[in-house]
């Protein structure tokens, strides 16, 4: 069964190119990735991430609202009875602000330096596939 990936743009942050190679980094190892576009609602993400019943919500975040946006986020999710969707976030977070998003719920924090190779073996630990396709 091949692990299905959300990868969305929330809030008011236009700039989507890294979220768009991300996306494609991990189609072509094999996952199925579901991508959003930008100026999502929180709202929105967790509905179509039911929807599409995948295992990771990954969050795109440049803004500098990564810990409040990834929080609205986890706890949607949980209120949607959906809590057991991780949630991954990466973009533009300082080094400080790690331990305040696992704390905040996100299963693993990727900063813009993260290597594509890196990513992509974690999001399969993540999802317990070592070839998802």
């Amino acid at each position: 069964m091949t692990a299905r990936i959300l990868v969305a743009k929330p809030g008011l942050d236009g700039h989507d190119r890294g979220a768009k190679i991300v996306a494609r980094a991990l189609r072509d190892a094999g996952f199925e990735v579901i991508y959003t576009g930008i100026r999502q609602k929180i709202e929105d993400i967790v509905s179509i991430a039911i929807q599409e019943d995948v295992a990771v919500v990954g969050l795109s975040i440049l803004s500098g609202a990564h810990v409040a946006l990834t929080t609205r986020t986890v706890e949607a999710l949980a209120a949607a009875d959906a809590g057991d969707i991780a949630v991954i976030v990466g973009g533009t977070i300082p080094q400080g602000d790690v331990p305040k998003l696992l704390s905040a719920g996100a299963a693993a924090v990727f900063p813009t330096s993260t290597p594509l190779d890196v990513l992509v073996t974690e999001v399969r630990k993540l999802t317990g596939t070592d070839n998802p396709a």
